[in-house]
């Protein structure tokens, strides 16, 4: 027995009587998914009574009607030109969430190459870089599809493009990289225009390396002044020499209504009319009644989308505020414990223990009420090499759940950890 296992027996006797005290409460509260909140969603509620019976005309089309575009209705592609920096003949504007534009253009790509292919992505055992930490619903949509997955690390700048690049020019069935370019998901980077730069004239083995940039967060600012700056890769790709290149993903799934909001993507011209083809081949059309209603509250909101977005900002940051406050004042400032970032937008916070301990902190925190991501979800196949790893959700509850949950959560993570070290020593 070393001299400082006293100690650490004493520290996990604190910190498991501080656990019990809180799963002694008989709490329900949930952080595991990045939901915005009813208030949220009460800010868009003109959406419902924007447009009358007598106004089903845009464009000069009939909303009730077939559509005659299937790349939507011009005014929506012109409003989410400007949203992506993009011309509006750069965009395609569909239904809701754009992870289905996503699997839309993968699924292509699978059956049929994109510009530039040799052949059908699926003939040729094609893998996608993805970030990790990283988005479930990435892996997820790309496992489902076949694709095997190549992480590198996500970098306080952006993706490790060093790495992308190794991974790139070694191997012709790497297609492409996947990732959250402004916010990331969960920890909140933006990459930087250098790095941007780099992977928009990256030299790849294979010709038709694509990127795949979910724009998910690109306004969702916690501050009005504290903002990182998104890149233009559709421009950047083709000043490189590769216009068709980049695929940029955006939705207002988290500016309007998350179950009925619209997807849009923005590419150069010629891949919207590749997209277009295959579009119209299985659909007459996306829904133009709610392409409509977006155009026509977003335009009509007092202060446009900005200060749309402000609203949403004056209902988050707090609640971001929480958690780091919270898990300053019970786990220090230093490491000891835990690390975990403080992004200035997007809807995650990711939190690493200072121990292989994240499967037993979200253990113990269900046990004591307090609903988290599992653990290892942000990386491919729910399998987090560091075991260490965990994504807050804190958008959904109000602040003081907020409060509340983290609270348990630092909790947990002092006892899981003392537990480790406890264990370690013995």
């Amino acid at each position: 027995m070393t001299t400082d296992t006293p100690r650490l027996s004493d520290a996990l006797g604190v910190a498991q009587a501080a656990y019990d005290s809180y799963r002694a409460r008989g709490l329900k509260l949930n952080m595991q998914r990045g939901q915005p909140s009813d208030a949220d969603f009460d800010l868009s509620n003109g959406l419902l009574t924007v447009l009358s019976a007598e106004e089903m005309k845009m464009d000069g089309l009939d909303l009730r009607n077939y559509s005659t575009t299937v790349a939507g209705l011009p005014s929506a592609r012109a409003l989410f030109a400007q949203y992506l920096d993009v011309k509006a003949e750069n965009v395609v504007v569909w239904n809701n969430a754009s992870l289905e534009l996503q699997g839309m253009v993968l699924t292509f790509a699978l059956l049929h190459g994109v510009r530039g292919s040799e052949g059908p992505w699926i003939t040729q055992a094609p893998k996608i870089i993805v970030t990790v930490p990283g988005y479930d619903r990435h892996f997820l949509l790309l496992e489902t599809l076949g694709f095997t997955l190549l992480t590198v690390a996500m970098q306080p700048d952006g993706p490790d493009v060093e790495a992308i690049e190794r991974l790139a020019a070694a191997d012709p069935s790497v297609k492409g990289v996947l990732f959250v370019p402004t916010y990331s998901n969960p920890g909140g980077e933006t990459i930087s225009l250098e790095k941007a730069r780099r992977l928009a004239g990256l030299k790849a083995a294979a010709p038709d390396f694509t990127i795949l940039a979910d724009d998910a967060y690109r306004v969702h600012h916690l501050s009005t002044e504290d903002r990182d700056e998104p890149v233009n890769f559709v421009v950047l790709c083709r000043d490189a020499g590769y216009p068709d290149r980049a695929f940029v993903f955006a939705s207002t799934s988290k500016i309007t209504f998350a179950g009925a909001g619209l997807g849009f993507v923005a590419s150069s011209e010629d891949n919207v009319k590749w997209l277009s083809k295959y579009l119209n081949a299985q659909s007459i059309g996306p829904n133009k009644l709610e392409q409509a209603r977006h155009v026509r509250f977003l335009s009509e909101y007092p202060g446009g989308l900005e200060a749309l977005m402000d609203a949403h900002a004056a209902l988050i940051a707090p609640k971001f505020r929480a958690v780091d406050e919270t898990l300053r004042a019970n786990l220090g400032d230093g490491s000891e414990y835990a690390t975990w970032a403080s992004p200035r937008g997007g809807y995650f916070i990711s939190l690493d223990t200072a121990e292989p301990v994240a499967a037993r902190v979200v253990q113990l925190a269900n046990e004591a009420g307090v609903s988290l991501t599992p653990a290892g979800a942000t990386y491919p196949g729910g399998q987090d090499p560091t075991g260490r790893n965990i994504r807050l959700a804190p958008t959904r509850p109000p602040v003081e759940e907020v409060f509340t949950a983290m609270e348990v959560v630092a909790a947990c993570i002092r006892l899981a950890t003392e537990e480790y070290r406890v264990g370690r020593q013995g």
